[in-house]
């Protein structure tokens, strides 16, 4: 298999006037590897890379890659709404050596058919190995099972990331080709799974990567009663790193540990402190936080 396991979501550490924290970054990756992940995944949508310029974009993504230095793989969010623009990032990425790139379904303009495949085509010709990534809920724009099959013959399409809360969308993927899927939400993780997924690009592991790794490995080993005490532990976590935008939650839950500061670029910005509040103590009740 080319992806399995856990892949880190990972957020993107700003310091007050909001450039890039590239010192915590690094800490962040060592703290991630430290908890047994199987991957990271720099500047996707938990990365906050809207609001990253494309020069810091590709810095994150090579500082990952450096820290990292082969001790789990990477699959750099290359991602764009404009062909060009991911082709540009995908060849800067692939410079640096990932491992693959996470292209997310093209958003606001909406694509034919056609359109996905010619997109989705041009970066997988880079020769760099392409995750799909379908988050309709983010994009209002599914990409089609015909499509997904379609792309499933292009030898460096290898895996989709569904990210669309559907098991049943996850099997029938499967039935069909043999891209490999990961699961793009924690709380259907253990689910998908059970399915067929072979893992996750997680969230919440930004905040319990050895919980989130030990529970994803359970099921990787079939070892489903354990994995399915180990996905209810962890829900009420899931459920609230995602009471407000992603990553808004997860970033705030890192700040609760010490681990970053709470800065966003707008549009982003701090959730209400009622929800503040539930998270810190949900995250209390499971003794992550004191």
């Amino acid at each position: 298999m080319y992806f399995e396991g856990t892949y880190t979501a990972l957020i993107t550490p700003f310091y007050r006037d909001e450039s890039v924290d590239f010192d915590t970054l690094e800490q962040l990756v060592e703290r991630q590897i430290e908890g047994g992940v199987d991957g990271l995944v720099p500047v996707g949508t938990t990365g906050e890379s809207p609001t990253l310029r494309p020069d810091e974009h590709l810095k994150v993504i090579e500082r990952v890659v450096r820290v990292a230095a082969g001790r789990c793989k990477v699959i750099a969010g290359t991602g764009a709404n404009s062909t060009a623009e991911a082709v540009e990032l995908t060849l800067g990425a692939k410079a640096f050596g990932v491992d693959g790139t996470l292209q997310v379904t093209p958003y606001y303009n909406k694509p034919n058919d056609a359109g996905l495949v010619r997109h989705f085509s041009a970066v997988a010709d880079l020769g760099v190995p392409v995750v799909l990534y379908n988050v309709p809920g983010r994009t209002a724009r599914e990409i089609p099972i015909t499509v997904v099959v379609e792309l499933a013959q292009h030898p460096s399409v290898v895996s989709v990331k569904e990210a669309a809360g559907s098991v049943e969308r996850v099997q029938e993927i499967l039935g069909v080709c043999s891209l490999e899927v990961l699961s793009g939400d924690d709380a259907l993780a253990v689910p998908m799974m059970e399915a067929g997924a072979c893992g996750v690009i997680s969230v919440a592991s930004n905040v319990v990567p050895s919980g989130v790794s030990e529970m994803i490995r359970a099921a990787r080993e079939g070892r489903w009663e354990e994995a399915h005490r180990l996905h209810e532990q962890w829900l009420p976590l899931f459920d609230d790193l995602f009471i407000d935008t992603n990553p808004i939650p997860v970033k705030a839950a890192a700040a609760m540990l010490g681990w970053v500061d709470e800065i966003y670029r707008l549009p982003l910005c701090e959730m209400e402190e009622s929800l503040r509040e539930r998270l810190r103590g949900t995250m209390r009740a499971m003794g992550i936080v004191e």
